[in-house]
């Protein structure tokens, strides 16, 4: 249990993030002084957002230089801060030939080198953490056994490796390198978020997110004769800043929290979106029979093995933990679907269509 002095400044790691620039936000506006570490403090595109949040808020914002696999570059932002919240992680899904290197290793020798600072400096009492539900199981059918296929925060991701879904792999051992770095010592506590897929408007257009690939699948035609039978656990990005920033200052949180509103198959995002948008955009209406997409999944990028193991497999997630230890009252998760849609038609990523 931790009493974090609210006027002590807050580290927020990869601050230029999609989930991190809505933490920034409402911390700033909150009146608190934030240390944002950034790849680049100067490149504007990057900033600019933050800047001109803390423009119109009354809190502070100051900005430093720190990549994940710096050592030691986390030591000068964290000085005298009692609240460490570690989003930066590397986002990567394709377009890599080695995953350990794109993917593994920077999550988790840069999960090390932040906690090796939190270690370092007297001031830390805790480190919020964003994990994943990543970090929970590693292909839907890994759910198939669990009742009402439910997971909740005593599921630890066991079937992932670097050669089967790394991204996922990537997640669990960082929050797994975390939890023994914690237990290591007995000065800081730390506390892991564990989102599903993250909707929701983003505070600038160089947010990178895997709800944002989904989304222009549903608006450039890739899915317009059916859509894969999966399932993703959904929620808003609101309310999952909230719930980090709940879970820094709230004394008795503790362990995972599984962020999740509810789980969604394609077919029902993309019948939220035909609610909103009409036909103007070319939704699926059915579903794509499995045989037939396990033939062509290598041409969409999927391997044969995973598309056996995640379509039509249900997934769900128990997001009791949240509710009654945080206080989240989450957000209807197809209005935030439409929100990001809108946005991304509003950002030329999505084609308009009159």
């Amino acid at each position: 249990m931790s009493l974090i002095n609210p006027k002590a400044p807050i580290l927020v790691t990869g601050a230029s993030g999609y989930v991190a620039g809505w933490i920034v936000k409402k911390l700033l506006e909150a009146g608190h002084t934030v240390h944002a570490t950034v790849r680049d403090p100067n490149k504007v595109s990057s900033v600019a957002h933050l800047q001109k949040i803390a423009s119109a808020s009354p809190g502070t914002l100051k900005l430093f230089k720190a990549d994940l696999l710096d050592q030691g570059a986390f030591s000068v932002p964290m000085a005298g801060c009692e609240l460490v919240i570690h989003t930066a992680s590397p986002f990567v899904m394709t377009g890599f030939t080695d995953a350990n290197e794109a993917l593994v290793r920077p999550a988790l020798e840069g999960t090390r080198n932040v906690l090796e600072a939190v270690n370092a400096t007297e001031s830390v009492r805790r480190v919020v953490l964003t994990s994943s539900v990543a970090a929970t199981f590693g292909d839907s059918w890994d759910a198939r056994d669990v009742p009402g296929s439910r997971l909740d925060e005593t599921f630890w991701n066991t079937t992932s490796s670097v050669d089967h879904q790394p991204y996922l792999y990537s997640k669990t051992v960082a929050e797994q390198e975390a939890w023994a770095m914690q237990k290591a010592q007995h000065r800081w506590d730390l506390v892991c978020i564990n989102p599903g897929l993250v909707v929701g408007p983003a505070l600038t257009t160089n947010s990178i997110s895997a709800s944002i690939t989904t989304l222009q699948q549903f608006g450039d035609g890739t899915l317009a004769m059916g859509a894969p039978c999966m399932w993703n656990g959904l929620v808003d990005v609101r309310d999952v800043a909230d719930a980090h920033i709940i879970a820094g200052f709230k004394p008795e949180a503790s362990g995972r929290y599984i962020l999740c509103a509810e789980s969604l198959t394609l077919l029902d995002m993309a019948a939220a979106l035909r609610a909103h948008f009409g036909t103007k955009y070319p939704f699926p209406r059915m579903t794509v029979p499995k045989i037939l997409f396990w033939l062509v999944s290598p041409l969409f990028g999927y391997t044969r093995d995973f598309v056996w193991r995640n379509m039509g497999w249900p997934i769900h997630f128990n997001n009791e933990r949240s509710r009654e230890g945080l206080g989240i009252q989450y957000r209807d998760v197809r209005q935030a679907v439409c929100e990001h849609f809108q946005q991304l038609i509003d950002d030329g990523l999505v084609k308009r269509r009159s």
